[in-house]
């Protein structure tokens, strides 16, 4: 069953490293031109975007050094955004998708256990996910070698592992709804509404005391907090984010299994 949905998803995971390795050279090559000016690109540049802005770009802290680079145009919101809507996409492709086409229905029919068959499925976005995540990021650390940001390959490593992470856990979430709901349109509202507001409670929401309690339980801020790209691996944060998709598959399955699947 993994290795089907592997091949039914081969064309999408084509496309998809394709697009995100294209967005990663395409702005990594534009730091030739930042290194040569920093002036225009350096901190009295930065002072003239209004406070809204750099807070929602994670700050704006640094725009010149290759570090500061990857982290604001690659890794703050762009590529983990990208990651998401992958992720979202291939869990939709899983449950939801084939139940509402009526196949998957013809599937559960069979003698095909379904805490195993969701169990398949995760495993499948998992490794769809895993693909595209080491496409991308050898051509990550190829581009930022060709122009030279000097981040070292365990920092681009660490912050790629929280990319994957992130994504697939709320590819998992989508995977959830889609089991406890079969409707895409759910799953992907769910999923959308928890991106935007954890992402909003972790930029702009830190300078506000209301919601700012609420950064516990956006995944944004086990990906970002640690600055892997700065620090290193973040291991208790991303254990967090490995633990919240396990429990979720564990939700898939559960729902999965004691809902009638119909059409």
């Amino acid at each position: 069953m993994i290795a089907k949905s592997l091949r039914d998803n081969r064309r999408a995971l084509i496309w998809w490293c394709l697009g995100v390795s294209a967005f990663m050279s395409v702005y990594l090559g534009t730091y030739a031109n930042v290194k040569l000016d920093p002036e225009t690109y350096g901190a009295v540049a930065m002072d003239k975007f209004p406070g809204p802005l750099k807070d929602l770009m994670g700050g704006f802290e640094d725009f010149v050094s290759g570090t500061g680079y990857l982290q604001t145009v690659v890794y703050q919101l762009f590529v983990p955004m990208l990651f998401i809507v992958c992720a979202m996409l291939l869990a939709n492709r899983a449950i939801a998708q084939p139940e509402e086409s009526g196949t998957l229905e013809l599937i559960v029919t069979l003698p095909v256990d379904r805490r195993r068959l969701v169990l398949e499925r995760f495993a499948a976005l998992a490794a769809s996910m895993l693909v595209v995540a080491v496409v991308t990021l050898v051509v990550t650390w190829a581009m930022s070698e060709a122009v030279e940001m000097g981040v070292p390959f365990d920092r681009i490593l660490a912050a790629h592992t929280g990319v994957f992470l992130v994504g697939l856990l709320f590819g998992t979430m989508g995977l959830a709804v889609g089991a406890a709901t079969g409707r895409r349109a759910i799953a992907s509202a769910v999923v959308g509404v928890w991106v935007v507001a954890g992402y909003v409670v972790i930029t702009i929401g830190k300078n506000v005391d209301a919601i700012a309690w609420l950064k516990w339980l956006s995944p944004f801020h086990y990906y970002a907090e640690g600055r892997p790209l700065y620090e290193g691996l973040p291991v208790g944060d991303y254990l967090v984010l490995a633990g919240a998709t396990a429990v979720l598959a564990l939700t898939a399955v559960l729902a999965f299994d004691r809902r009638d699947v119909g059409v």
